[in-house]
C-alpha cells in the first residue's frame, strides 16, 4: 500500500503481474515504487498520485521538449487561425497521447473538415463567441445577462444549432455513406435549444437592441417617451426660432443633449435673454448651455421614463434569466462542442497551409515517411519563394536505430527535428506534411538531446548536461520509445564521445531484447565521432547515412552473450549514477 509522510495508509495496489521497478514522484509528498504493468489499478485519496503514473506513462523529455522542436510556434499559429477563445483554449490545452483510437479519430476529425472547407460553400461558422463566463454567473439566483451577453448567447446558440444540423444531414443514410462520420459523432448528442432562441428573438431585435414589445409595460413607457421627447422638441425649436429672430442666437444654432437633457448653446454675454437653467459651457468658454424653464418639468419627466425603461428592461432580462438558468448546464457542454469545432477549424486550415495530411497510422512503432517536411521551415521559405528538400526516413521492427553523418550545415540537426516535430503533432491529432503513401506509428515517449543545455545555476557543463539526459533516456525508456540525439557524443573529445555514443547504442539495442518484445525502440541519432567504429557490434544499426549505406553487422552467439552482459552492466552502472556524479564524468 501507499503511506504519506506520517506513515498514513492512501491506497492499495490491486495484485498484477510485475516486472521492471520504477519509481515515480507525486506532487513532491508522496514516493511511489510499483511495478510497471499496462494493467496496474489501485486506489487513492489523492488524485495526483493517478495523473504521476499518467505523466510517467505518456513521458515527453525533456521539459522544454516543446520550445526544442517548434512546437509552441505551431500552438501560436493555430491560435492565430482560431476565431474565439473558446478555439484558443483548446490549443492550449492539445496535448500527446498514446492512444490510438483516440488519435485516429481526431485525425480523422480534421480530415473530414479540411474536405469541408474545401468542397462546402454552407457551413455555419459566422458565430463563435464564448459566453461561458456569463452563463457561470448567471447561476447565481438575481444575476442577468446584458444585451450585448444575450445577441452573443443567442447568435452562438444559433451556429451551434445550425453545426449539429449540417453535420446531422441526410440521417437515413446508411453509416458507409454518411460523409462526414467522425465529425457526426462528435455531434452526436449535443443539444439545441430552439425554444431558447426563439424567446430570445421575443426579446432583442436583428440588430441587439431590446424590442419595444419586448413586454406591455415597456412599450407603453417607450410610446410615453417618445411622445415626451417630441413635445420638447417642439417647444425647443420655437423658443430657438424666437431667440433668433431677437438676434440671441445665431442662425445655424440647433438643439442639442447636455447631461441626458435638450438645451440650447448660447453666446455667454446673452444668457439672461432666456429664462433658464445653465447646464454647461464650452471648453473655450465661448457657449453656455441653456434649458429654458418652459421645458423643466417635461426634461425631469424624461428622466424619469428613461429610469422607468431601465427598470423594466432588466426586469425582462432577470425574468429570462430564470428561464435560461435549468438550461446551462447543457448549454456550457454545448460550448464545449462549439470550442472543439473551433480547434479542429483552426487545424484543418493550418494542414492546408503547410499542404499536410493524414498518413496510415499503425499501432506499432514505425517511421516510413516520403516526402516529409518541416512545417516551419516551409512556411519560412516560402516567403522568399523557395521550397524545402523533403525527407525520407524508415525505422521498423527490425530497423530500429538510424545514424546520421554529414557535413556541418547539412541538414542533420533539421531532419532530427522534422521528425520530432511531426510525430509529436500527429499524436497531437495533427495532420502532418509528407507523402501519402506515408506510414506512422505510435510512441509512448519521446526523448531528445538537441542543443545545448548547460546551466551555470545548475553547475552543468555542455558535457555534463549530456551525461544527464543520457542517464534519464536509459533509465526511462522502453520498447515503444522514440529517441533523438543531436551531436551524439559532443561536448568533449572525440574518444571519450565515441565510446559514450556506443555505450548507449548498445544499451538501447539490449532494452528491447530484455523486453522479449518485437516492438522497437527507435532511435534517430547525429554526430561526428568514429561512426564506423560505433556501428559495429550494435545490431540493431541498420545505417549511417553518409558513411555506408548498410551496416547491420550480423554476430555470433558467444559475441552477442558478452555483448550482452557488458551493455547490462553498463546500464546498471549509469543508472545507479547520481546526478552529481554525473556532473564529475
Amino acid at each position: 500500500g501507499f503511506q504519506d509522510r506520517r506513515n498514513r495508509p492512501l491506497c492499495h495496489l490491486s495484485k498484477t503481474s510485475l516486472s521492471e521497478v520504477l519509481s515515480v514522484e507525486s506532487g513532491a509528498k508522496v514516493r511511489i515504487i510499483f511495478k510497471s504493468a499496462n494493467n496496474l489499478t489501485f486506489f487513492s485519496r489523492n488524485n495526483r498520485i493517478f495523473a504521476a503514473y499518467n505523466k510517467y506513462k505518456d513521458m515527453i523529455y525533456p521539459q522544454n521538449f516543446e520550445q526544442k522542436i517548434g512546437f509552441d510556434q505551431i500552438r501560436q499559429l493555430l491560435k492565430d487561425k482560431c476565431l474565439s477563445t473558446l478555439g484558443e483554449e483548446r490549443v492550449s490545452d492539445m496535448s500527446f497521447s498514446e492512444l490510438f483510437e483516440e488519435v485516429e479519430e481526431k485525425l480523422n476529425q480534421v480530415t473530414e473538415f479540411v474536405r469541408i472547407i474545401q468542397e462546402e460553400d454552407g457551413f455555419p461558422d459566422q458565430f463563435f463567441f464564448d459566453v461561458r463566463p456569463s452563463l457561470k454567473r448567471v447561476r447565481i439566483e438575481g444575476m442577468y445577462l446584458d444585451e450585448q451577453e444575450l445577441f452573443d448567447l443567442r447568435r452562438s446558440l444559433e451556429t451551434i444549432r445550425d453545426i449539429v444540423r449540417f453535420l446531422h444531414r441526410n440521417e437515413e443514410e446508411e453509416e458507409n455513406d454518411v460523409p462526414y462520420p467522425s465529425l457526426k459523432r462528435l455531434a452526436g448528442d449535443i443539444a439545441v435549444f430552439p425554444q431558447l432562441i426563439g424567446k430570445i428573438d421575443g426579446i432583442l431585435n436583428k440588430y441587439g437592441k431590446i424590442k419595444d414589445n419586448a413586454s406591455s409595460e415597456l412599450a407603453r413607457i417607450r410610446r410615453e417617451l417618445s411622445n415626451t421627447m417630441g413635445s420638447i422638441s417642439r417647444s425647443l425649436n420655437s423658443i430657438l426660432r424666437n431667440a433668433q429672430s431677437e438676434g440671441y442666437v445665431d442662425k445655424d444654432v440647433a438643439p442639442t443633449m447636455r447631461d441626458g437633457r435638450l438645451v440650447i448653446p448660447v453666446a455667454p454675454g446673452l444668457k439672461r435673454k432666456i429664462k433658464g437653467i445653465v447646464h454647461d459651457e464650452s471648453a473655450s468658454g465661448k457657449t453656455v448651455f441653456i434649458e429654458p424653464a418652459e421645458v423643466v418639468e417635461a426634461n425631469n419627466r424624461i428622466r424619469e421614463l428613461e429610469g422607468d425603461e431601465r427598470r423594466e428592461i432588466i426586469r425582462i432580462l432577470t425574468e429570462f434569466a430564470t428561464i435560461l438558468r435549468p438550461s446551462i448546464p447543457d448549454i456550457l457542454q454545448s460550448y464545449e462542442f462549439l470550442a472543439e469545432i473551433d480547434f479542429i477549424r483552426a487545424k484543418s486550415y493550418f494542414a492546408i497551409q503547410t499542404n499536410s495530411l493524414k498518413p496510415t497510422v499503425e499501432k506499432e512503432q514505425l517511421l516510413d515517411w516520403t516526402t516529409a517536411v518541416h512545417p516551419l521551415l516551409q512556411l519560412s521559405l516560402a516567403k522568399h519563394g523557395k521550397k524545402v528538400v523533403p525527407l525520407d526516413i524508415e525505422l521498423n521492427q527490425k530497423q530500429r536505430i538510424l545514424i546520421i553523418s554529414g557535413p556541418n550545415a547539412g541538414g542533420k540537426s533539421v531532419c532530427l527535428k522534422t521528425v520530432g516535430l511531426l510525430q509529436y503533432m500527429l499524436q497531437c491529432g495533427m495532420l502532418i506534411p509528407l507523402h501519402e503513401r506515408s506510414h506512422a506509428g505510435m510512441f509512448s515517449s519521446i526523448f531528445i538531446d538537441i542543443g545545448d543545455e548547460q546551466s551555470i545555476e545548475d553547475d552543468l557543463s555542455t558535457y555534463s548536461s549530456h551525461l544527464t539526459n543520457m542517464k534519464i533516456m536509459m533509465k526511462s525508456c522502453n520498447e515503444r520509445s522514440l529517441i533523438l540525439i543531436d551531436e551524439f557524443g559532443g561536448g568533449t573529445e572525440p574518444q571519450i564521445g565515441g565510446a559514450i555514443a556506443e555505450a548507449v547504442l548498445r544499451i538501447v539495442d539490449s532494452i528491447v531484447r530484455d523486453q522479449d518484445s518485437i516492438l522497437p525502440v527507435s532511435t534517430l541519432v547525429e554526430g561526428h565521432y568514429g561512426l564506423s567504429d560505433i556501428c559495429l557490434g550494435v545490431p540493431s544499426v541498420i545505417g549511417a547515412v553518409g558513411v555506408k549505406s548498410v551496416l547491420d553487422i550480423p554476430l555470433s552467439q558467444a559475441e552477442y552473450t558478452d555483448l550482452h552482459a557488458s551493455a547490462k552492466a553498463l546500464k546498471k552502472a549509469l543508472a545507479g549514477l547520481s546526478d552529481e556524479q554525473v556532473a564529475v564524468l
